[in-house]
């Protein structure tokens, strides 16, 4: 196993720079997740730690050894692709054997480790087989396998599991996690899919245009964004948002949003930093939103009504904005109606609008 450390790492092509000065370190054993959207640089900041991409500048420790300069193979370290890269024409044993075999290790020293692999990963019906015989998650426990028998000190993870369908996913996602916690490697993994970061990570890192946004604990950072764009990324539904200015209530005391349509939204405990004429950005998770028959904070206009089963979400705008509701009762609003919204007032977040930075 092995602690991590980046300390201004970027990533130039040419003269375009798109990894910008990265600092982080990964403590030994720790899960990582690196989360944001397609092109924000995150996979290739995990091939510069696998050795696939050149570092441009900054230094990279790989268990207090300086990586920039070593090869692949040099740092003891084993990745898992999207793509699962087995060989077709090997069955499963030989495709989790082909690393030891590369390395020329005796067959007597590797056996027992491809073993115990195929009992972990459930595979031990399935070695005499070739991939295209397997299932997706089965290709995929394969590529594990192959990386698990390598008794690397640092697992990479890139987007394993894009390929698979909806339900794979979910089983594959505890598999992992599983895995590490019997384990106890070091793993980064890369993924776009924020409910995998939410449910997988000991931290989350989340990037945007080649940049650390922020770094925290899941529910630390689902609780308390640091900016507009975790808190947009981060949420399925995502976050509401409802852009204003601070007035003083035009009824009773305190704060509240004026909207762009006229109405106001109270804003309960607001931090010091929300003055009045400041323009702010208002954001409140679906499932915090209470329907109310008291003075409502806000109201909703129906548009569209979305029963799942266990929760229904109910559409609409509020102040210009799209907003979603989310209610676990069986609801009998229909779309066209408005609905009276209580927002309480420890679930509001505040934005400056102008540097999307939060209020505190």
């Amino acid at each position: 196993m092995a602690a991590v450390q980046l300390s201004g790492i970027f990533k130039r092509y040419g003269d375009t720079q798109v990894v910008h000065g990265i600092d982080l370190h990964i403590d030994d054993g720790e899960f990582v997740v690196l989360v944001g959207p397609s092109g924000c640089g995150k996979s290739t900041l995990m091939r510069m730690v696998a050795g696939l991409e050149e570092i441009s500048g900054g230094d990279l420790m790989i268990g207090g050894t300086r990586a920039n300069t070593l090869a692949p193979q040099q740092r003891n370290i084993s990745m898992v692709f999207q793509s699962y890269a087995l060989y077709p024409h090997l069955t499963v044993y030989d495709n989790i054997a082909f690393g030891p075999r590369i390395r020329k290790e005796s067959s007597a020293k590797f056996k027992p480790r491809i073993d115990a692999a195929a009992k972990m990963l459930n595979l031990g019906g399935y070695l005499d087989r070739l991939p295209r015989a397997l299932s997706g998650g089965q290709r995929q426990r394969v590529a594990m396998g192959r990386a698990v028998v390598r008794e690397p000190s640092l697992f990479l993870f890139d987007e394993p599991l894009s390929n698979l369908d909806a339900k794979l996913r979910v089983q594959m996602r505890t598999e992992i996690k599983a895995l590490h916690q019997r384990l106890k490697n070091t793993v980064i993994y890369v993924t776009h899919d924020q409910i995998e970061a939410m449910t997988m990570a000991d931290r989350i890192v989340v990037m945007n245009a080649g940049r650390i946004e922020q770094i925290g604990r899941p529910l630390e950072l689902y609780d308390r964004p640091a900016n507009l764009f975790v808190a947009s990324f981060l949420g399925s539904p995502s976050m509401n948002f409802v852009e204003g200015v601070i007035v003083n209530r035009t009824q009773g005391q305190g704060l509240a949003l004026k909207l762009a349509d006229g109405g106001e939204v109270a804003l309960e405990g607001a931090p010091e930093s929300a003055v009045v004429g400041a323009k702010i950005t208002l954001g409140v998770r679906p499932e915090h939103i209470e329907i109310t028959t008291q003075i409502p904070d806000a109201a909703l206009d129906v548009e569209v009504v979305e029963p799942t089963g266990a929760e229904t979400h109910l559409y609409g705008t509020i102040g210009g904005s799209s907003w979603c509701v989310t209610t676990r009762e069986r609801s009998k609003i229909e779309p066209g109606q408005r609905v009276a919204l209580r927002l309480p007032a420890e679930c509001i977040h505040l934005f400056d609008t102008e540097s999307g930075r939060r209020l505190v």
